[in-house]
């Protein structure tokens, strides 16, 4: 790929404030990006608007500029990088997956869906068996008029999808052992996040795409939406995720490791420090700017495994 035509992006979901793990994988996406001379698009995944506002969107923005993380386009002054403004895309792309005769209405309760006999990936995740896929005409509109408000599923067939990961390397999913039947819009009629982020990156010209490895899993799945829309995956890099000293993934709830409590006591250079230390890039945690750090930026730097996010002894 020519690093001068690559594109990045990060993507926040607004539902509280900035925590240092959402810091990591933005810096991380950012390093990528301008360490080629790339652009970086951002956009707000406020699919849930019941707990996502503009309001901590903004917050997130700013907690984005004070780490000294810019972005070529994006954010809240125009719409079209907004998921919760985009729903006329994401149905178009639905009507031409339906098209394909993939699509079809799950009734399925999430008891129904979690029930122990349900096939169950390596990981523990439940696979969906596809039971709703099997329905007739007659019975789909006899669950209707129970009043069930049916989610909507796609089939997916039997076939491996395999990607090289630029941090984790080789990772191969069967989509209907490992995946599923998995679901395009939900049962309120909101899209879901994988389709809207395909649809997202198709029309951002996004092919880069650094995220927490949370989403690896997700990651065959997107790629074969992109095939069926008729566009070009991404390269994917998934970098690892901080966890609390529990062993428990970082979340908003940590409120003693967000940027809100996190700024009133350090810098960002301390900060961006910190995160870069985390990530294997310092040997120490040493104040430095992200720009200073885009100098020398190599993927073969950056941990591969989750990270006990320990703050050293000066930060408590």
């Amino acid at each position: 790929m020519d690093n001068q035509m690559i594109c990045g992006r990060f993507a926040p979901t607004p539902s509280g404030r900035m925590h240092l793990g959402n810091a990591f994988a933005a810096l991380l996406a950012w390093l990528d990006v301008r360490s080629v001379g790339g652009r970086l698009v951002l956009r707000i995944e406020d699919l849930d608007t019941t707990r996502c506002s503009a309001e901590k969107a903004a917050q997130v923005l700013a907690d984005m500029r004070w780490l000294g993380l810019d972005w070529d386009e994006g954010g809240l002054l125009n719409g079209d990088y907004m998921q919760s403004r985009r729903t006329e895309y994401y149905q178009q792309a639905f009507d031409k997956l339906a098209a394909q005769g993939l699509v079809y209405p799950c009734f399925c309760s999430r008891a129904e869906r979690m029930a122990a006999n349900a096939p169950h990936r390596e990981d523990g995740a439940v696979v969906y068996d596809g039971r709703c896929r099997k329905l007739s005409a007659e019975e789909q509109a006899g669950l209707a008029a129970e009043g069930r408000k049916p989610a909507w599923r796609i089939q997916t067939p039997d076939e491996v999808i395999s990607l090289t990961d630029c941090n984790l390397g080789y990772f191969a999913q069967n989509l209907a052992a490992d995946c599923g039947d998995f679901i395009l819009r939900r049962s309120d009629g909101v899209f879901a996040y994988q389709l809207a982020v395909v649809v997202d990156d198709m029309a951002m010209g996004v092919n880069r795409v650094v995220r927490g490895k949370d989403l690896l899993t997700s990651t065959p799945q997107q790629i074969w939406l992109h095939r069926l829309l008729g566009g070009d995956p991404p390269q994917y890099c998934h970098v690892p995720l901080l966890l609390a000293e529990d062993g428990k993934r970082l979340a908003k709830r940590d409120k003693a490791l967000d940027l809100g409590e996190i700024s009133s006591r350090h810098t960002a250079a301390e900060v961006v420090g910190l995160l870069a230390w985390w990530a294997g890039l310092l040997t120490e945690p040493v104040p430095i700017t992200a720009a200073e750090l885009a100098a020398d930026f190599e993927w073969r730097r950056v941990a591969k495994q989750d990270i006990v996010a320990k703050l050293p002894a000066n930060w408590l």
